[in-house]
């Protein structure tokens, strides 16, 4: 069962999924100009990381328990996935800032490539791996420029 149409993105999940890249987007932007709250906003960024990259491998929890035709083997695969997200991000979280952006960036890749390799056992609808590259590579970008940031200014 599919709650939503495998052809055009609806509108909730687009404003949900694109909106949850302006943290991203204002924290890097902040980090550079504002001396007085630049470690708050640093803080921030890797937090709102840690935590988006453990709600998108829990998506992968929901895909597991859900998606009917999955061998044992590929089902149980897709639960050990779903944690590896949140381990990383709390890792991240444990890292001076610029590595703790940079394996947040490791994290959203690889999850990336998890859901390509996911979408070859179950369908997912047309607008969901177009929609993820997205949000990766801005999300990814705001990271890594943040990362340089405080590696120049450090």
């Amino acid at each position: 069962m599919n709650a939503f149409p495998s052809t055009s993105l609806p509108k909730h999940v687009g404003l949900l999924g694109y909106g949850g890249l302006l943290p991203f987007i204002f924290l890097a932007l902040l980090i550079p100009f504002s001396l007085d709250y630049r470690q708050l906003f640093e803080v921030a960024l890797v937090n709102y990381g840690a935590v988006i990259l453990s709600f998108v491998g829990a998506l992968h929890w929901g895909f597991a328990m859900t998606v009917q035709g999955m061998s044992a083997r590929q089902g149980s695969d897709v639960f050990i996935w779903s944690v590896i997200p949140a381990l990383i991000g709390w890792i991240a979280t444990l890292l001076p800032m610029p590595l703790g952006c940079v394996l947040l960036v490791f994290g959203f890749v690889a999850h990336l490539r998890q859901d390509r390799q996911l979408s070859r056992v179950m369908s997912l609808p047309a607008w969901y791996m177009p929609m993820r590259l997205r949000l990766t590579l801005v999300a990814s970008v705001c990271l890594l420029l943040a990362a340089i940031v405080k590696a120049l200014h450090s």
